[in-house]
């Protein structure tokens, strides 16, 4: 018997993954009730997987968790991730790995040419189709050594591609490299690539071979799903949120696949109510039912169609934007976020507040770091030996600007201890500002996020005690978010070192 929430459930995900849409729109996408379509979103936004403003609903970055078992699940990232990296940066082409699913090949990985303005480059979740595309005649020849696109996926690409195979000589995945015919023609770059390709696939097949077990991540759906069910009662809906730890559970396979038992144990679910999910979940497409005894299951790559390609691309900006324009909302004060670009910072998302007298900063906009809140947390988030030099005779911007490079240390440090930087009116006079760490996976720090307001408007010690618990909320959400999409040093939910998603080429200065 199916599990009829978890069925709905994905359908909903399903229609979101192209475009954000109305609860209209997905009543017609879907063929579901408008009423079932409320229970469901309200069930996917008290889990942070999609956010309902009213009646616009938009996939959120905490969804990739699903798309992250898959990849976690199948190694592939993880173990190829540097390799593939390294790759790019030597070809200085794009290059990516898919594996097959059903009539396409499903890309799970994939790094852009950084020294190009023109990079080709697919999005983690891309389905291509197998029949048009160099990694699906290898896949549809199990015998090829390599092979080429001449243009077939669109005018102007092409791309060599080789089979990357287990141990049993199965082709699990194929790696390519892609170009434009402005740069080579399909015969040179094949003469360009191959030999070098061709190598490292003997180097992607050992890093295969040495994966190990993947840690056990899944079950954070249901261990929350108990309270929410008792706060928002027939609202909620349990069954769906239970299929999705199963699912997600599903993550620590290591190729062999899982039993029942296993995932009732990752979950703390009765293997009843396991057993409904997995059969669903296997009649959907999501999970494959194999193994000697026909009793283990394994998540299949079509999981990634539920969002993972549009979130996989996402940039800082728009991971941020939600989460500052809360903050702007909570507070009536504008909120930005910036990254350190050397000796400076560099804003990279910002949500202004409607005034009369207005702060008027834009995206893009450079400030000296030691002048400034985000630049004291971002400074506070290397190692000493890490820090730019600061030279003597800073100059003072205004009067109130500390300049000393020791006073400056000293400051760092108190803001490392504290966990926040206040700078009043030493950027420009009647300016102050309040800002907070943004933090990876790994607990470095990525970024800084602030709010800034006129001097007029109190003192500094009711700024601090108005906004900084909403700042330091703003904060960890940014953090939550740019960790589970994969941020440099930080694996988030997808366990990939060296993971070109969008979230993190574009978090780099």
């Amino acid at each position: 018997m199916s599990v009829g929430p978890l069925e709905r459930g994905l359908a909903v995900l399903r229609a979101l993954a192209a475009y954000d849409l109305d609860r209209g729109a997905l009543v017609r996408a879907t063929g579901l009730a408008r009423a079932t379509v409320d229970r469901v979103v309200a069930t996917l936004d008290r889990l942070g997987l999609v956010r309902a403003d009213g009646r616009e609903v938009a996939l959120a970055p905490r969804l990739m968790a699903l798309s992250g078992a898959y990849l976690r699940g199948s190694g592939i990232p993880a173990a190829l991730g540097p390799l593939v990296g390294r790759l790019a940066d030597e070809l200085d082409e794009s290059v990516s790995v898919g594996v097959l699913d059903g009539d396409g090949v499903r890309v799970v990985l994939q790094t852009a040419a950084r020294r190009r303005t023109m990079a080709l480059a697919f999005r983690v979740g891309d389905l291509l189709p197998a029949d048009r595309c160099a990694p699906g005649a290898l896949f549809a020849d199990g015998a090829l050594e390599w092979a080429v696109d001449e243009e077939l996926i669109e005018p102007g690409l092409i791309a060599v591609a080789v089979p990357v195979r287990d141990g049993a000589g199965a082709t699990v995945c194929a790696v390519s490299v892609a170009s434009h015919t402005s740069r080579h023609t399909p015969r040179s770059l094949r003469e360009a690539v191959l030999p070098r390709l061709r190598e490292v696939g003997g180097a992607m097949e050992a890093a295969m071979a040495g994966q190990g077990a993947a840690p056990v991540a899944g079950a954070a759906f249901f261990d929350a799903s108990a309270g929410l069910k008792r706060e928002l009662g027939p609202d909620f809906l349990q069954s769906l949120a239970r299929g999705l730890a199963v699912l997600c559970a599903l993550g620590a396979d290591r190729g062999e696949g899982l039993t029942l038992t296993a995932v009732s144990e990752a979950t703390g679910l009765a293997r009843a109510t396991v057993r409904r999910s997995l059969l669903t979940l296997v009649q959907l497409g999501y999970v494959e039912r194999g193994g000697p005894d026909g009793h283990r299951f394994r998540l299949l790559p079509r999981v990634l169609e539920l969002g993972c390609a549009r979130l996989s691309a996402l940039g800082p900006a728009e991971v941020a934007r939600p989460h500052l324009a809360r903050l702007v909302a909570r507070t009536g004060e504008s909120a930005s976020m910036a990254v350190l670009d050397g000796a400076d910072i560099r804003y990279v998302a910002r949500v202004p507040t409607v005034r009369i007298m207005s702060i008027d900063i834009t995206v893009g906009t450079r400030f000296p770091a030691y002048a400034t809140s985000m630049g004291r947390v971002l400074l506070a988030g290397l190692a000493p030996g890490e820090r730019p030099p600061l030279p003597d005779g800073l100059p003072a911007l205004t009067p109130n600007t500390v300049t000393s490079p020791a006073e400056l240390t000293r400051i760092v440090e108190r803001c490392a201890a504290d966990g926040y930087a206040l700078v009043a009116e030493e950027l420009e006079v009647g300016l102050r500002s309040l800002a907070v760490p943004v933090r990876g996976a790994d607990g470095r720090v990525v970024a800084a996020v602030n709010v800034a307001q006129h001097a007029g408007r109190g003192s500094t010690e009711e700024m601090v005690r108005a906004v900084l618990p909403a700042l330091r909320a703003a904060g960890a959400g940014v953090s939550a978010d740019l960790g589970v999409l994969g941020v440099p040093g930080a694996l988030g939910a997808l366990g990939v070192p060296g993971h070109s998603s969008g979230a993190m080429s574009a978090v780099r200065p």
